[in-house]
């Protein structure tokens, strides 16, 4: 049957029932406009908190752990080589946090293609001297334009500009949280204790602040000069390597590779924070979930409604059929009168549902904890709008197809003779 004849017919139907049209057509588009609202709001959430997690997290981290020492005096006796020794009580060796020979580690790393940066660290445990009282804290050295570069350090500062640290000698950034404890403000100089007792004047430059409380509580940072010559070490002296990878990825293998080819501890990214990716896809998942459930509703909505149509317009099928129409011509039309539903339905949801993202985007989102977010993540992905389209075209099709294959086996003669 001609093609343009049967969405002429069809169109007739969608008119004749305009108020079930638009009822269905409606139920499409608050599902895929909540649809594309859940998705873009929820992947921006994961964007913000990823993002507050993979900013300030190297992928591969290169350190020594202080731990006690494999290699016991009783295992290297000839006597007792061949046995079971259980040692009770053993100290930690006496090897330094320092990394040996990481000027050539260092060297090695920059020229890994692999690499996308290396930012060599030191970090260490200080006191700062309150009057009275003694405040613990962790001071750490830092590369600052490597920082900046690869860890964004300067999006957290909330006060004063991170490269003063290179320019201003005998200088530190504290953390919000401390600098409170300390009540210490830029300009003001505090005294810094290290373990071995030497005690120091720092001047205040700048305030830190991650987001994690407790962490701005303990942390400050001054440039690796700075905390080398507070230790009383040389200038190639770090406690720790961090690596920043072009394929994130790879970073389990490639640390089990550096801790095999330096003799040194490694842990990559995915390791140290498994229970945060576990989080970011749980959430995901239950977004999806959400979102195919408001589709499929709307798809049941559509269904009905096609049932409906198909026990009134009986009359109307069976004249079609007795004129001519075959049963697959009559199944197209009430395919094509659904998916006009769902495409209809599905472009304004579309448009609405990047409408409503961009009102959300738009909503101030204020807090102490994260002082760099001033509005509610949105994230615009592409994808979740071509998930939309095929999801609600796929839905209201077979939403149409059950409706309108029970329509072509209607038996015209029945239908008259009833009449």
């Amino acid at each position: 049957m001609n093609s343009k004849l049967i969405i002429s017919i069809a169109k007739g139907l969608l008119l004749a029932r305009w108020k079930q049209t638009l009822v269905a057509a409606i139920g499409v588009t608050f599902s895929i406009t909540m649809f594309i609202a859940l998705l873009s709001f929820m992947a921006g959430l994961n964007d913000l908190l990823d993002g507050l997690l993979l900013n300030r997290t190297a992928h591969i981290r290169l350190y020594n752990e202080i731990k006690p020492n494999k290699n016991q005096p009783i295992n290297k006796s000839d006597i007792y080589k061949d046995q079971y020794n259980f040692i009770r009580s053993i100290k930690p060796a006496t090897a330094r946090q320092q990394i040996y020979n990481s000027g050539a580690i260092l060297k090695a790393l920059q020229e890994d293609n692999r690499t996308l940066g290396i930012a060599p660290k030191i970090i260490t445990a200080v006191f700062f001297n309150d009057i009275a009282i003694n405040v613990a804290g962790v001071l750490n050295g830092i590369d600052v334009k490597n920082e900046n570069i690869l860890f964004y350090f300067n999006d957290y500062m909330v006060e004063g500009v991170s490269n003063d640290l290179e320019k201003i000698t005998n200088s530190i950034i504290l953390g919000k949280g401390l600098a409170n404890k300390l009540s210490a403000n830029i300009g003001d100089r505090v005294q810094v204790s290290t373990i071995s007792g030497e005690i120091f004047q720092l001047k205040v430059i700048g305030l830190y602040q991650t987001g994690v409380e407790e962490l701005d509580k303990t942390q400050s940072y001054a440039s690796i000069a700075t905390v080398q010559k507070l230790m009383n070490q040389p200038n190639t002296f770090v406690t720790d390597i961090q690596v920043k990878l072009k394929n994130i990825a790879t970073a389990p293998a490639i640390a089990k590779e550096y801790a095999a080819l330096f003799d040194i501890d490694a842990i990559d990214i995915q390791t140290a924070n498994a229970q945060f990716e576990t989080g970011s896809f749980v959430r995901t998942l239950i977004s999806y979930s959400v979102g195919v459930v408001l589709l499929v509703v709307a798809g049941f909505g559509i269904y009905n409604i096609l049932n409906m149509m198909i026990y009134e317009k009986m009359d109307t099928i069976a004249i079609l059929k007795a004129t001519g129409f075959s049963g697959k011509d009559v199944k197209n039309i009430f395919l094509v009168i659904a998916t006009s539903i769902g495409v209809l339905g599905g472009l304004l949801g579309l448009l609405l549902g990047f409408g409503l993202s961009a009102i959300i985007d738009q909503i101030p989102f204020s807090t102490a904890s994260l002082p760099t977010i001033k509005t509610y993540p949105i994230n615009y992905n592409p994808l979740f709008y071509i998930i939309g389209t095929i999801f609600s075209m796929v839905t209201t099709f077979f939403a149409g197809w059950f409706p309108a294959r029970k329509a072509s086996k209607v038996d015209p003669v029945i239908i008259i003779r009833g009449k």
